[in-house]
């Protein structure tokens, strides 16, 4: 096992990184917390992997429950969450209650919702069974639901109690999920570690094979960098944090301008990764070197890197809503150079527009 601890005003938690010790979850979570009753969460295509996560923490006193949860980002909603609330009130549970998120990011955003609102506030586990999870969103408290106007509009900061990440896991995840995390690693690279970018490019065959020695190298590392961050600016209070938003103020009008259908979150950062570098080329921030470096490695691990013939004027709308923005005024995470990104406050809607313009597919004719 490998240990990373978070360390933040209010209370310390651990990530612990794992490979195929699903019953040492049992003696860490009766560690975390006292209560004898937990729910656990699970997306319905890990059905057999939470069973098992069930079996840890009844083996450790626990009187644990699966709710299962269908596949899919629409799950991320008050219609979601609401079964959910139902299940916890069934099993008369208090504030010791543990909460336990089996699955992806949906599954970790939605579960640690509900945690975070009932009885307000139960102590929550996150168990990611996805790489997008495993290094990024079941870490640092983030948790909330979707609304038709945007992407994970209404949420709160919940911290874990901690985070349970068996790399083994990832043997069956699909293609399409393992790439799509992926996504959230470059970015990491792109915006705070040069080095970490560089091991990707240099094994990325490898971790396309799903190499344990490389899975579990850039699995631990992305985990210690976001880590780090959250440590330094918990709520998103003072900038800091907000460089893990890299790619993200366009992934989340893609996102919502599709309507949570199609692409994978990952997915959609890549292409916002790409968008945000030519618009930081634009600035003059970065060279060109940097973006086709950056397209070169998202190109290689299959993801895209130009979104889809999305109509602008709705995109920029979508964009105004997006939590960075102040006033409706659009705010951007930029790179300044491989290893670095910082906040802009200064960007100007047409020169959104332009890039857009420039890189969102054309369809074709039709035919005479």
């Amino acid at each position: 096992m490998h240990l990373l601890t978070v360390r933040l005003a209010t209370h310390s938690y651990d990530i612990a990184i794992t490979e195929g010790d699903i019953a040492g979850l049992g003696a860490f979570a009766r560690q975390l917390c006292a209560g004898d009753a937990a729910l656990v969460m699970a997306d319905e295509q890990v059905q057999e992997f939470a069973g098992g996560v069930t079996a840890a923490l009844d083996a450790v006193g626990f009187r644990a429950q699966i709710a299962l949860i269908p596949p899919g980002e629409t799950q991320k909603s008050l219609a979601g969450a609401s079964p959910l609330y139902d299940r916890l009130a069934e099993m008369n549970a208090d504030r010791k209650t543990l909460a336990v998120a089996v699955g992806g990011g949906v599954v970790g955003d939605l579960a640690g919702f509900v945690a975070s609102t009932y009885a307000r506030g139960l102590p929550l586990l996150m168990v990611p069974t996805t790489l997008l999870a495993m290094v990024d969103s079941s870490i640092g408290g983030k948790v909330g639901i979707n609304h038709p106007r945007g992407k994970n509009l209404i949420g709160a900061f919940h911290q874990p109690v901690g985070v349970w990440i068996d790399i083994a896991t990832l043997s069956t995840l699909p293609d399409g999920a393992f790439r799509s995390g992926l996504a959230e690693v470059v970015k990491y690279g792109a915006a705070l570690d040069a080095g970490l970018f560089a091991y990707l490019e240099q094994h990325a065959d490898a971790i396309l094979q799903r190499d344990p020695a490389a899975i579990r190298h850039i699995v631990a590392r992305s985990c210690e960098l976001k880590a780090r961050i959250v440590e330094q600016d918990e709520r998103e209070e003072i900038g800091v944090r907000a460089v893990l938003n890299y790619g993200h103020t366009f992934a989340h009008a893609f996102e919502s301008v599709a309507g949570y259908t199609g692409w994978l979150h990952g997915e959609a950062v890549a292409a916002g990764m790409a968008c945000a570098a030519r618009l930081a080329e634009r600035r003059g921030l970065v060279p060109a070197e940097f973006t086709d470096r950056q397209l070169q490695l998202l190109a290689h691990f299959g993801l895209p890197t130009v979104p889809q013939s999305w109509a602008i004027p709705e995109l920029i709308a979508a964009m105004r809503r997006d939590k960075k923005a102040v006033g409706g005024r659009l705010r951007f995470v930029l790179p300044r150079r491989l290893g670095e990104a910082a906040l802009f406050d200064d960007i100007s809607e047409s020169d959104v527009i332009d890039v857009l313009k420039e890189m969102i597919e054309v369809p074709p004719a039709p035919p005479p």
